[in-house]
């Protein structure tokens, strides 16, 4: 369970394994989820399969999502290694100062996570609890590897063999909130269909076109939980 304030904020990395720039901002992810202080994610775009090696974890989707964050910040072009910080702000993935800069601005600003967010398994289901606050946002379940280990055989990372953390495969609406205090509970089904990972919970605003916006709270379930 993750209470506003537990994690200083939610970090998503757009990568790709053809990208030669993206080693080092996928080594900082990894860093993040090591240290626990954010939720941190990792997207895998499909635009640059065509430079000779298909990204593995790859989806139409995960390009879909980093395009709809172009749109909220205003951006012409989207780029990787690009990391969007809770929805907000984007870097260079591979910056370790300014990423940790962003985060602890947006939180100084009152711009961090401020709803509380609450994700547990128990015997029925997958209870999610998300406190009062200040407008609308959708529920949004995003379901994610722990760890991924590629050898790379073409393209510009040919050769080498790249663990990769957290990465997303799927992602889905759940539910919407209005502001008020509530409870959502699912069946186990929505786990057990995505055996071994991990199940972050996101509280996000979306614009009217559907492009998601500024992450207002979240919370998660590792890898390897069960009902």
């Amino acid at each position: 369970m993750a209470r506003a304030g537990e994690f200083k904020g939610v970090v998503e990395l757009f990568t790709s394994q053809g990208c030669s720039s993206c080693p080092p901002a996928d080594a900082e992810l990894a860093r993040l989820v090591k240290e626990g202080d954010v939720l941190a994610l990792s997207y895998h775009v499909d635009y640059w399969n065509y430079l000779g090696w298909a990204d593995t974890l790859s989806s139409a989707a995960n390009t879909e999502r980093q395009y709809g964050y172009a749109r909220t910040l205003r951006r012409n072009n989207v780029y990787t290694p690009q990391m969007v910080i809770n929805g907000q702000k984007h870097t260079n993935g591979a910056d370790r100062q300014e990423v940790d800069r962003i985060i602890k601005t947006l939180s100084d600003e009152g711009a961090g996570l401020t709803v509380d967010v609450a994700a547990k398994i128990d015997g029925i289901g997958l209870k999610i609890s998300v406190g009062a606050g200040e407008g609308k946002a959708n529920i949004v379940a995003v379901y994610f590897d722990e760890t991924t280990e590629v050898d790379i055989q073409r393209g510009e990372n040919s050769g080498r063999a790249i663990t990769y953390h957290h990465s997303v495969r799927e992602m889905e609406t759940i539910g919407m909130w209005d502001g008020e205090a509530m409870s959502l509970m699912l069946p186990a089904s929505v786990m057990s269909a995505h055996p071994g990972r991990g199940c972050a919970i996101l509280l996000q605003v979306v614009g009217k076109d559907g492009a998601p916006g500024r992450i207002l709270g979240a919370s998660v379930i590792e890898p390897g939980s069960s009902t």
